[in-house]
C-alpha cells in the first residue's frame, strides 16, 4: 500500500459550477475518502458527458459521506457502486430513506428515457450506443442501499484506523448535514469540514446551521456567495400576491416550478400557513408530482428534525404541509387531464428547473397564454429550460418545438435553501480565520466564487482557493 508525504484533496465534480458535488481526500495511508456522489444537471449535453468522467478509479474509494439527499450531492452514488465501490457510505437517517426515494425515480427516468432512445434507434434500424444507456438502474439503486449507515448530528464516530467523523446540522433540508473529519496521523491531529449546502438562518421549517468545531480545512460552497435574498418571511405574503394576480385578477393559472424535495414542502407550509390566517383563495391547488407528494410523506416521518416554530404548530396542526383544496395528482392520466381545467387554479410540480419531469409539460401546455403565469423558486441553471426563461426570451423550444413566450415569468426570489452570502458568512462566524489553513469554494459559477473569494480574504482568512475541475492540492500536516 502506497504512503503519500501529504494528505491530498481532489475535486471532481462542483467546482467552478453549481452541480455534481464530489470531493476525494485522500489520506497518508493512502485510504480515499469521497465527500458526495453527486450528479450533475440542469447542463444540456456537458452534463451527460460529465456524468460519465470520475476523474478517480470508483474501485479505489474506501468509504463515502453524504451531507443530503439532494441528486446533485447524491446522484451518482448507484453508478459509483456499479462500478466497484463497495464501502460503506455514511448519512443521517432522514438522508438515507429520502435518498433512496430520489435514486430510485433517478434510475426509473433513465431506464424509461433509455428505452425510448433504443426503440427510436431501432425504428431507423440504428444500434443502440453506450451514450443512450442509463447511468444506472434499479438494480444498481437497490445494491447501494444496502451500504448506507445512519449517524446522528453532534457525535463523533471511528470511520477509519486515523479518521473520525461527525455531522452538525446545515440547516439546508431535513437531514441536511456539514461533515467534519478528524483526522490523527504521525502523532498530528487536524480538522476537516465540509460545507455540503449550507442552509438560511431562521428557515421555515428546519433549524438554523449549527456552529461547529475549528477546522484547519474548510471546503464550503458558494452558490450565493455574491447575492442577499429577499427576507424569507416574505414568501407567504409574495406567494399570495402571484396567486391573486393570477388566478383572481386575470383568471389564469399559476405554474410553480419546485424542487421536489424541500422547495415543495416549504410552499405547502407557506400555503397552510395563509389557510390558518384566512387568506387563502378558495381555488384548487394541485401537487403534480408522486415523488414530491412521496418525499413529503416521508418528511412528516422526522418531527424531531423540524424546527421549534414547526414543533409549536404540530399542537394544534397534525399536517403543516396540507390545506383545504390541495388535491394529489400521482397518475399520469389526471396529470394530462389538468390541460383541459380552464378554471383559475395553482399546479406546484417539479422539477425545480423545469429540465425534466411533470412541469415542463404544464409550461409547454401553458406558456403561450398571457393569462398564466410560470413561477420559479429556486435556482436555475442558465442553460436549463428555467434558466432560459428567466432571462425573458420571445421564443422558447420545449420538447424540440419553439413556443411563443406570452405567459409571465417570474421567480421568488425569497425562497431559496441555499445561504447568501450573509448566510455563509454567519455559519463561518465560529471560525479563527488565523487557524484556517486553506479555505476551498465549491459549488457555485465562477464569477461569483470570485466576488465571494475576496469578501473572505477581507475577512480574514489567509487563502481562499477556487479549484478546477479534477484540480488537486496537497494538504500539509
Amino acid at each position: 500500500m502506497p504512503i503519500f508525504d501529504d494528505m491530498q484533496i481532489s475535486f471532481h465534480g462542483a467546482a467552478r459550477t453549481v452541480t455534481g458535488s464530489k470531493h476525494l481526500i485522500t489520506l497518508k495511508s493512502s485510504r480515499r475518502i469521497l465527500l458526495d456522489c453527486g450528479m450533475y444537471q440542469g447542463m444540456g449535453i456537458r452534463a451527460r458527458q460529465l456524468n460519465h468522467e470520475w476523474g478517480f478509479d470508483p474501485p479505489s474509494v474506501d468509504l463515502l459521506v453524504l451531507s443530503h439527499a439532494h441528486i446533485d450531492h447524491s446522484g451518482l452514488i448507484p453508478k459509483l457502486v456499479h462500478e466497484g465501490f463497495h464501502g460503506p457510505v455514511y448519512c443521517t437517517s432522514p438522508t438515507r430513506k429520502l435518498s433512496e426515494l430520489l435514486l430510485l425515480d433517478s434510475a426509473h427516468i433513465q431506464e424509461e428515457d433509455a428505452d425510448f432512445e433504443h426503440r427510436k434507434m431501432a425504428h431507423f434500424s440504428q444500434p443502440p450506443t453506450d451514450e443512450n444507456k442509463p447511468l444506472y438502474t434499479v438494480s444498481d439503486v437497490t445494491a447501494a442501499m444496502a451500504l448506507f449507515h445512519e449517524l446522528p448530528y453532534n457525535q463523533w464516530h471511528q470511520i477509519t484506523d486515523e479518521a473520525e467523523l461527525m455531522f452538525t446540522d446545515a440547516g439546508h433540508i431535513l437531514g441536511s448535514a456539514c461533515v467534519h473529519l478528524r483526522i490523527r496521523e504521525n502523532g498530528q491531529t487536524f480538522h476537516i469540514t465540509f460545507s455540503g449546502d449550507v442552509g438560511r438562518y431562521r428557515d421555515v421549517i428546519v433549524n438554523s446551521p449549527a456552529p461547529f468545531p475549528q477546522a484547519d480545512y474548510v471546503i464550503m460552497e458558494s452558490t450565493y456567495g455574491n447575492s442577499l435574498h429577499e427576507p424569507a418571511s416574505q414568501s407567504a405574503d409574495q406567494l399570495l400576491q402571484w396567486i391573486t394576480h393570477t388566478c383572481l385578477e386575470k383568471k389564469g393559472k399559476l405554474i410553480i416550478a419546485a424542487f421536489s424535495l424541500g422547495r415543495t414542502q416549504e410552499i405547502l407550509y407557506y400555503l397552510n400557513q395563509l389557510e390558518l390566517e384566512n387568506r387563502l383563495p378558495a381555488l384548487s391547488y394541485y401537487l403534480d408530482s408522486p415523488l414530491s407528494i412521496a418525499l413529503t410523506e416521508i418528511i412528516k416521518q422526522y418531527p424531531d428534525y423540524f424546527n421549534s416554530r414547526v414543533k409549536k404548530l404540530l399542537e394544534h396542526d397534525d399536517d403543516p404541509f396540507r390545506f383545504q383544496g390541495l388535491e394529489y395528482v400521482r397518475e399520469v392520466a389526471d396529470s394530462k387531464l389538468l390541460n383541459y381545467v380552464n378554471k383559475p387554479c395553482v399546479i406546484i410540480s417539479a422539477s425545480g428547473m423545469a429540465d425534466a419531469g411533470r412541469i415542463k409539460h404544464h409550461i409547454s401546455n401553458n406558456i403561450e397564454n398571457s393569462r398564466n403565469t410560470i413561477l420559479f423558486t429556486g435556482y436555475c441553471e442558465p442553460e436549463s429550460l428555467g434558466g432560459r426563461l428567466l432571462t425573458h426570451p420571445k421564443e422558447v423550444h420545449i420538447f424540440g418545438v419553439p413556443h411563443e413566450v406570452h405567459a409571465e415569468i417570474a421567480q421568488l426570489k425569497s425562497m431559496s435553501a441555499h445561504g447568501d452570502y450573509e448566510d455563509l458568512e454567519q455559519w463561518l462566524g465560529c471560525q479563527d480565520p488565523r487557524q484556517v489553513r486553506q479555505l476551498f469554494l465549491v459549488h457555485g459559477e465562477y464569477e461569483v466564487q470570485l466576488a465571494f473569494q475576496q469578501r473572505l480574504l477581507r475577512k480574514g482568512f489567509p487563502e481562499v482557493m477556487i479549484p478546477d475541475l479534477h484540480q488537486s492540492f496537497y494538504l500539509s500536516l
